[in-house]
């Protein structure tokens, strides 16, 4: 590296070393390529905290206490789902340099348009709310203060977390990952302090069953849970401009690297997700199927597997609640740009987001309560960003050369009709007319 070079901002000398890895320039061999995987990943590195954030925790807490293993095969499917939803929106960005709102924008009507913003205002303060909450949960009960005071300690941290984004993409992308890796490691400890049947876990990993009709309920939860509008919309902005890529050559070449990201990042998420309710399982299930709030379950861990249980979750939760509300902010105010061209403040964002949250503990609602409900709100705007990704990627005036496969397409139109049908289930149930 020269002087020069050593002089620039991280996401500079980042850049840089990607233009030269896609031009095949540098060192050869195995730590080569190890550390030119290590420069394209980011991107679906923070789009995958959306699939381990507080909504998760709530959903798999009471998957797991209730039915035991039996709903990991849900969150198998969920992640699955995930996967190929996170690549067509990396794919995107990549190919046409442009986010999935901003395509929106350009290529669809304008009411459409409109009604597509207004779904994904409502998706970012229900994904906000769910994630701010989570946070400030961990806060109040690791510090032992009000809720309303570790709501207002969350908002200092992660806005104070989003301004490292004046630096560049890349301090953000290493202080989430970081907080990832904490949730993740937290849970290697977890399952290590609680007692598995991992051929009942395996079972339920692969075998698809429903135990009563309360579990229909469940497993749509965990879907609404898993899949998340914000992170559709969110993974094309961050690779639309990320690294130089001025030919098809070159794009094909990212495109590895970041289908390789994509796998290894959420099956990192969806081993958190399955190892939340393995723990749920294990230390709940048996003898106390009932509890179903995050706070109980805090509480309960004490006496069931010891105070370092209780911390270590708290902790998980907390890095979970932080991370995921920093990653929320970015894509609501990515959203926003894409579909109307109004860029706010990220502090202006910040405040906007938070009012939800606020309001919600002023008139004394539950937060693991509210957490769930988020994920009914979701529901609603779920289908909107998965059906207009299949959309425009299926284009070849948009995509070229890279539009969908027959295959893909075919994928992605049948996960986007079970995901519909599914939160069509969920919303029903929640309004009392189906059981």
């Amino acid at each position: 590296m020269t002087t020069a070079q050593m002089q620039l901002g991280l996401s500079e000398r980042t850049t840089l070393a990607i233009g030269d890895a896609l031009a095949g320039r540098g060192e050869r061999g195995l730590l080569s390529r190890a550390r030119s995987a290590l420069l394209f990943a980011g991107p679906a590195v923070i789009a995958s905290i959306a699939y381990v954030d507080p909504g998760n925790f709530a959903t798999n807490l009471q998957a797991g206490a209730k039915y035991g293993y039996s709903l990991l095969w849900v969150v198998v499917a969920a992640n699955v789902i995930a996967m190929l939803f996170q690549g067509l929106s990396a794919k995107l960005g990549i190919v046409t340099n442009r986010n999935l709102a901003e395509i929106s924008r350009a290529h669809f009507p304008l009411p459409v348009v409109y009604a597509m913003w207004g779904l994904s205002e409502v998706a970012a303060m229900a994904t906000d709310l769910a994630e701010f909450l989570g946070g400030a949960l961990g806060l109040s009960l690791l510090l032992h203060v009000p809720l309303i005071v570790g709501m207002g300690l969350t908002g200092i941290v992660t806005y104070a977390i989003l301004a490292a984004e004046r630096r560049g993409f890349r301090p953000l992308e290493l202080i989430v990952g970081a907080l990832i890796g904490t949730v993740a490691l937290a849970y290697v400890v977890e399952l290590m302090l609680v007692d598995v049947d991992w051929s009942a876990a395996v079972h339920g990993a692969l075998v698809p069953q429903l135990q009563g009709p309360g579990a229909l309920s469940v497993a749509v939860g965990i879907l609404g849970a898993t899949v998340m509008p914000h992170a559709i919309y969110l993974h094309s902005g961050l690779t639309q401009n990320r690294a130089p890529a001025s030919n098809d050559t070159a794009r094909r070449k990212l495109l590895r690297f970041s289908n390789r990201e994509v796998v290894v990042a959420l099956s990192i998420a969806g081993l958190v997700n399955v190892a939340m309710v393995i723990m749920a399982s294990g230390a709940f299930h048996a003898g106390h199927a009932d509890i179903a709030e995050i706070e109980t379950a805090y509480r309960s861990l004490t006496p069931l597997l010891g105070a370092g249980a209780a911390a270590v979750f708290l902790v998980s939760l907390l890095a979970s609640g932080i991370s995921s509300s920093v990653v929320g902010t970015m894509a609501g105010q990515m959203v926003m740009q894409g579909f109307v061209g109004v860029r706010t403040p990220v502090g202006v964002r910040r405040l906007l987001t938070m009012v939800p949250a606020f309001v919600v503990v002023a008139l004394g609602v539950n937060a693991t309560d509210a957490l769930l409900y988020s994920q009914v709100a979701l529901s609603f705007a779920l289908p909107v960003p998965m059906i207009a990704l299949v959309i425009v990627t299926s284009r070849r005036d948009i995509m070229g050369a890279f539009v969908n496969s027959r295959r893909v397409t075919i994928a992605a139109v049948a996960a986007t009709i079970v995901i519909l049908a599914l939160n069509v289930v969920l919303v029903a149930q929640s309004m009392g007319l189906m059981r």
